[in-house]
């Protein structure tokens, strides 16, 4: 199993989804423990998002990076959104 580690971005999004989407926040804390199990599994992104892979918790889409054996989280924005240069 691999290490998790989280940005400043994503802890805050995590914290408010907690807050405001309990049934949202349990997909999620799901998905998290399926990609720390097995991140190489999950689509690696294209272009200028290269080196980052992403994985759905529909609607929405976790972007994440894996580097040895941590995974960063880096977003989880709604898929509209999610795939802009500013994550």
């Amino acid at each position: 199993m691999y290490k998790s580690a989280f940005t400043k971005e994503f802890l805050k999004v995590l914290k408010k989804i907690k807050r405001k989407d309990i049934a949202t926040f349990w997909r999620l804390e799901s998905k998290i423990g399926d990609i720390i199990e097995q991140p190489t599994r999950y689509k690696p992104l294209k272009g200028e998002l290269k080196g980052l892979r992403r994985a759905h918790v529909r609607p929405f889409v976790v972007v994440f990076e894996v580097e040895g054996d941590t995974v960063t989280f880096i977003s989880f924005k709604h898929h509209d959104k999610s795939y802009g240069v500013d994550t």
